[in-house]
């Protein structure tokens, strides 16, 4: 067992979603590596009381304020300090007491707790794609400022950052983010127009959250992940690239200057990727299944289809027009990705929903941080507008 001061105290935003519950397995086997700091959930107050009374965290918090009471019995024989609402999510953020936040909250909803831990100079493990989508100038000018390390989650961004390694002086021309297609890849409009939300919540090769399914899906995940990479990685939208994958054995590829393309492959499991950002620079031996070349005889590659999935082509204007655009298109996606998962709109509404709401919000060049909210909050509103919730 490693001594309690040399382990790295982690702090899971997020911790009974997706990537939560997969970065507890992965510090459950590493258990001499890694022990839980925070842990906090929006809903979940039974999984998450559970994950509290196993990793036994110096604090938790849940989201919604009428589960506090619950949280707090279900804790009171333990020394957890238990806290609740959004603002309790920046506070504990603020913590000295850990040294790397996982940000795993789904949507806009994780930006300000992010912003924080940057802010105090922590680590950040970053799963939440919409961070940098929402505000990723002024996040990733803090982490320079503060000199924090932002290590992506993201398996796409993940593969990028491991090929990066070592070539800190060799400009990049230009990466490659490899997309699966999702599950309704080759199909066109006649077929998605009937498309039911079981059905989308359908990934050939991933398990995730419904929100990142949907996203998936539509090749929205895709647009935003572009958006993530202008950011984190320093580049032009010319720069990054989509191409469909549909093994999704290479996670994604960067080519230097000499036409020289590297890429990061292995069999798609998210648990790789986090692993990889909580232990980096070091790697972690782990028993997770390799892969065999023999069984992937073939790894194709095609064009994304643009015109069916017009989300990417959207994401792509936002990319390309900056400022707040890739806000508003976050935000009037979320509007619709929830109205989708609750029946109220169709598939192809979603597009229609992101696009109307983008023709539509106050274009703003420069914006601030403050700016950034109020062109979510508007976005959100015209949005919601549209589908009379």
């Amino acid at each position: 067992m490693a001594d309690q001061s040399t382990k790295k105290r982690i702090a899971i935003f997020g911790s009974t979603g997706s990537i939560g519950t997969q970065a507890l397995e992965v510090i459950r086997a590493n258990a001499d590596l890694f022990e839980v700091e925070i842990l906090t959930a929006q809903t979940n107050d039974e999984l998450l009381i559970t994950q509290a009374l196993e990793y036994k965290p110096n604090a938790v918090v849940i989201g919604d304020d009428g589960r506090y009471q619950k949280v707090k019995e279900a804790l009171s024989s333990t020394d957890i300090k238990v806290f609740a609402g959004e603002a309790a999510l920046e506070e504990v953020a603020e913590f000295d007491t850990y040294d790397m936040m996982l940000a795993g909250i789904v949507g806009f909803a994780g930006l300000k707790p992010t912003l924080k831990a940057v802010e105090k100079g922590k680590a950040v493990g970053l799963a939440n794609k919409e961070t940098l989508v929402v505000a990723g100038d002024i996040v990733m000018q803090k982490a320079i400022e503060k000199r924090v390390p932002v290590i992506p989650v993201d398996s796409e961004h993940s593969a990028i950052f491991q090929c990066l390694i070592g070539e800190a002086r060799n400009p990049i021309e230009k990466i490659i983010l490899t997309a699966s297609g999702g599950p309704f890849l080759g199909k066109k409009p006649n077929f998605l127009v009937n498309v039911k939300r079981d059905h989308a919540l359908q990934h050939p090769n991933w398990s995730m959250g419904a929100k990142i399914s949907i996203d998936s899906a539509t090749l929205m995940n895709k647009g935003l992940e572009m958006i993530e990479a202008k950011w984190l990685f320093n580049l032009r939208p010319d720069q990054i690239e989509v191409v469909i994958h549909p093994q999704s054995i290479i996670h994604s590829m960067v080519q230097f200057e000499d036409g020289s393309i590297k890429a990061q492959m292995g069999l798609p499991d998210m648990k790789l990727p986090i692993q990889y950002a909580m232990a980096f620079p070091g790697r972690i031996k782990n028993d997770f299944p390799r892969l065999n070349f023999k069984k992937y005889p073939a790894l194709n590659f095609e064009e994304p289809d643009v015109k069916t999935f017009r989300n990417l082509a959207l994401a792509m204007e936002a990319l390309n027009k900056a400022g707040n655009m890739p806000c508003v298109l976050n935000a009037a996606n979320e509007i619709a990705v929830w109205a989708f998962l609750r029946n109220r709109i169709g598939f192809l509404d979603m597009t229609a929903l992101v696009e109307k709401t983008m023709e539509n919000v106050t274009f703003i060049e420069k914006p601030t941080l403050q700016e950034y909210f109020e062109s979510d909050a508007e976005a959100r509103n015209f949005a919601a507008s549209l589908i009379n919730l």
